[in-house]
């Protein structure tokens, strides 16, 4: 949510940046709920103000011995009038808030111009594409030679995109996500969270999924309606929801391995076949709970938290500052790392790390206690995959590939698979 004091006294600018995302901020229907607020909120005023005069005239009037029904019998009818007065600010205000709740983040000064992501700036790569002396195969070719990829089963059991892993396949994905964990824990200083991967809609609401993306969304409706997690970002995150954290106890840094669940309603299409676009994968997340001034210092961290798992396990990958345009939501600067597929012949996405600012802290209620002023102000939130485990085994998978169907197992991750360094084909 943006902080709604900077939306009424700087209001063109705000309009400006959310123009940089190709989003028109609608400043008649704003400067209208602004003008009933404001005029609820004086008739409020006005009306508690009078009844706090008229209740000591009353005690004015019982002290010297006169006659105060009529007195009474006003600050009965201020209450009733009170009570209608404070219904209508909160129902204005519940409308000036839903409104705000549709508005995505303010951009960053140095989020690139653009329009989509053909304007995305590439700033920095990392490894050569490896040259095969044979066309190399996709990862679904891979893995049927393997006999662990198995699509068929899955929609036996779910339906389209969904997959079933066997064998050494099942066991390679688990390595992954358990390097994963170790490497952020060990060396990068994360506190490892197991979060609850049912939510509610205040949860989702706070990282900023509801009520814009609930078509993204898998409700789970019993008693109550709660909702698949789509990423560990949402519980984890959620962690200092209607907290007031201490200075000394920032930055936070957590790492949660879950599954994921999403409906990929708007990816009609895309990535039919194989890994790449599933309804249920599994992510390694980073979320980082910063100081306002240390966010974007701290957004370079977990960004190259991210890049070490992929320069541990030897996988060429680019990384790339988005645009205005291509930027998520509730982001006000993103780095997306894309890892190079060579069954793909180019680079496709493997995470993304944003810095939220302030933006999901105020949905939450998410803050901490500013020793310099000593009152609570909204944390900054940050999130990035460390990496997407499915799309890691699908480059692991590519890059590692033999011409006899074999796929050579990196190095990093030999000694969470009992030390063997190769997947033989079985077929």
């Amino acid at each position: 949510m943006l902080d709604s004091k900077q939306l009424r006294t700087d209001t063109e600018s705000v309009a400006r940046n959310l123009a940089r995302r190709g989003f028109v901020l609608d400043l008649a229907a704003f400067r209208a709920l602004e003008e009933r607020r404001k005029q609820a909120q004086v008739e409020a005023d006005r009306v508690r103000a009078e009844r706090n005069g008229n209740a000591k005239a009353v005690g004015m009037a019982k002290g010297k011995g006169e006659d105060a029904s009529a007195l009474l019998q006003r600050g009965e009818q201020l209450t009733a009038e009170l009570e209608r007065s404070e219904a209508a600010l909160v129902t204005v205000q519940a409308e000036s808030d839903e409104w705000l709740m549709g508005l995505p983040n303010l951009l960053h000064d140095s989020v690139p111009d653009g329009a989509d992501e053909t304007a995305n700036v590439e700033v920095r790569r990392h490894g050569t594409p490896r040259s095969f002396d044979f066309t190399p195969l996709d990862h679904i070719d891979i893995g049927q030679k393997l006999a662990g990829l198995d699509f068929d089963a899955a929609a036996r059991i779910s339906g389209a995109r969904f997959s079933v892993l066997r064998g050494s396949l099942a066991r390679l994905h688990r390595a992954l996500a358990q390097f994963m964990l170790d490497l952020h824990t060990s060396e990068h200083g994360y506190q490892e969270i197991y979060a609850p991967y049912l939510v509610s809609a205040a949860a989702l609401t706070g990282t900023g999924q509801l009520p814009k993306f609930e078509q993204d969304l898998f409700a789970v409706r019993g008693e109550r309606t709660l909702y698949l997690i789509p990423t560990a970002e949402v519980p984890v995150t959620n962690l200092v929801r209607e907290q007031i954290v201490a200075a000394e106890n920032l930055p936070m840094r957590y790492v949660a391995h879950t599954p994921c669940f999403r409906s990929e309603a708007g990816a009609a299409g895309k990535d039919t076949r194989g890994l790449i676009r599933q309804h249920q994968f599994e992510k390694v997340e980073l979320v980082q709970l910063v100081k306002p001034a240390d966010s974007y210092a701290a957004l370079e961290a977990l960004t190259s938290h991210a890049e070490e798992v992929l320069k541990r396990l030897e996988l060429p990958f680019r990384t790339v500052a988005l645009c205005a345009g291509d930027i998520g939501f509730g982001s006000a600067k993103t780095y997306d790392i894309e890892v190079w597929l060579p069954g793909q012949g180019k680079y496709r996405e493997i995470s993304s790390c944003s810095n939220c600012e302030g933006f999901q802290a105020r949905r939450m209620q998410a803050r901490w206690r500013n020793p310099e002023t000593g009152k609570p102000e909204p944390l900054h939130t940050l999130n990035g995959s460390g990496v997407a485990v499915g799309r890691a085994l699908v480059a692991v998978l590519e890059n590692y590939q033999n011409a006899d169907g074999s796929v050579n197992i990196p190095v990093a991750l030999r000694p969470y698979m009992g030390g063997s360094d190769k997947l033989l084909p079985a077929i």
